[in-house]
């Protein structure tokens, strides 16, 4: 007997649980190899998100999705192609 039966397993819900975690996780690493890989697993689990907000027809949700793809896109820019924000020092 599987440990899944009768459950509905959500790919989604995995998807978010997985990305969301291991970003978070990352963010807070003190080596800056490894918190710049926070912003890759954010941007991964954002389209999960836009789809099961979606689905759910959870409306808050669905716009805070957006906040929070600009902002791992934010990180993505400053991390991995080396463009600073407007006002930052180099």
């Amino acid at each position: 007997m599987s440990l899944l039966a009768g459950m509905e397993v959500e790919v989604d819900q995995i998807a978010i649980a997985l990305t969301g975690a291991t970003a978070i996780w990352l963010s807070q690493d003190e080596r800056s190899e490894w918190r710049k890989w926070a912003c890759i697993f954010g941007l991964c689990g954002q389209p999960f998100w836009f789809y099961s907000a979606w689905v759910a027809q959870q409306w808050g949700i669905f716009a805070l999705s957006f906040l929070y793809t600009f902002a791992w896109m934010r990180g993505f820019r400053y991390n991995w192609m080396g463009t600073k924000s407007e006002g930052e020092e180099t």
